[in-house]
């Protein structure tokens, strides 16, 4: 049983959720806005947070961003904005998913259970990790999982938690076209819903921080109707 916080100042909409959460099997809070969601947070310390943008007070994007900055717990939002521009966000602030409204409950359960999956075999796999020295290196980069840090030769770069699980996936997997739908099933816990914009808006994230030119990135190719590569074989070719 995993503990939910849920942030939907919607009383029908938070109770028919809340309804559908706890069928599944899980504990839910339920909250009505913003404020008591950065409040209590660090005090439930959930395993999710479900977060509705449109909030009274402080809106859904703003406590997402303050989430983010203490704590890594993974992030649904949802939107009843139809903007992709709302959609990528909510995902640059540092939430790890998102439904649009009207979206049924079998989706979001699934949503929920993808994203919980994907945290346990995230703090598994960190437990198998040693306590040091568990270092990545793939061309200029130093990915330290243990230490969840990244370095681009020697500056330290700044990873969004869902964007650093996506960098050790294509490091570890450096060379090799990754599909679309691998990634997300690797990285996310499911496989695609038919929308591969966040993965998209993660890849950009990486882009800016990590390429010389993210608008011409040679660290991490697309490869079209496919997915994406890393590759370190440009960079090498350019090399004095």
């Amino acid at each position: 049983m995993a503990r939910i916080v849920l942030v939907e100042d919607d009383e029908t909409l938070q109770l028919t959720i809340r309804y559908n959460l706890e069928r599944a099997g899980h504990e839910v809070i339920a909250l009505s806005d913003g404020e008591a969601a950065l409040q209590q947070s660090p005090v439930l310390q959930p395993d999710l947070v479900i977060l509705d943008v449109m909030l009274p007070g402080l809106d859904g994007f703003e406590v997402c961003r303050r989430l983010r900055e203490q704590s890594t717990v993974p992030i649904l939002i949802l939107t009843a904005r139809d903007d992709e521009i709302d959609r990528v966000l909510g995902l640059e602030l540092g939430a790890d998913d998102y439904l649009t409204k009207p979206f049924s409950m079998r989706e979001l359960v699934a949503r929920v259970k993808a994203l919980l999956r994907r945290r346990e075999l995230l703090v598994r796999e960190l437990a198998r990790e040693p306590a040091a020295g568990a270092i990545v290196t793939v061309g200029p980069l130093r990915i330290d999982l243990s230490q969840r840090r990244v370095w681009r030769g020697s500056h330290e770069v700044t990873l969004k938690p869902r964007e650093f699980d996506l960098l050790v996936y294509l490091a570890r997997h450096h060379e090799r076209v990754c599909r679309s739908e691998e990634i997300l099933r690797a990285v996310w816990g499911y496989e695609s819903y038919g929308d591969h914009r966040t993965l998209a808006v993660h890849v950009h994230g990486l882009r800016e921080k990590l390429e010389d030119d993210p608008r011409h990135p040679r660290l991490i190719e697309t490869v079209r109707g496919v997915g994406y590569r890393l590759t370190v074989r440009h960079l090498q070719a350019t090399a004095p």
